[in-house]
């Protein structure tokens, strides 16, 4: 089992919570077209999920605190490219 860990909840409240480990993933790209001509590909990148213990949403499905990152790519028309030289 899991070591517990504490987690302080937005409301101020410290809740203890079990990390749950991730088995598998599917990470999509979020693409967005700018007037620039620019195109952004963004993602979430789940790094760490623990369940809170006795926590609960509205329709009674345990909830969740994620911790994340996001990763960012560009790709830019070549006249807004640095030119090199």
């Amino acid at each position: 089992m899991a070591q517990k860990i504490k987690i302080r909840l937005p409301d101020g409240r410290e809740v203890e919570a079990t990390p749950v480990e991730i088995t598998q993933a599917s990470e999509h790209w979020n693409q967005y077209l700018l007037e620039d001509g620019s195109i952004l590909k963004i993602k979430l990148v789940a790094t760490k999920i623990s369940r809170l213990d006795n926590e609960f949403d509205l329709e009674g499905n345990p909830v969740y605190s994620l911790q994340s990152t996001n990763v960012l790519a560009v790709d830019a028309p070549a006249n807004l490219k640095r030119k090199n030289g």
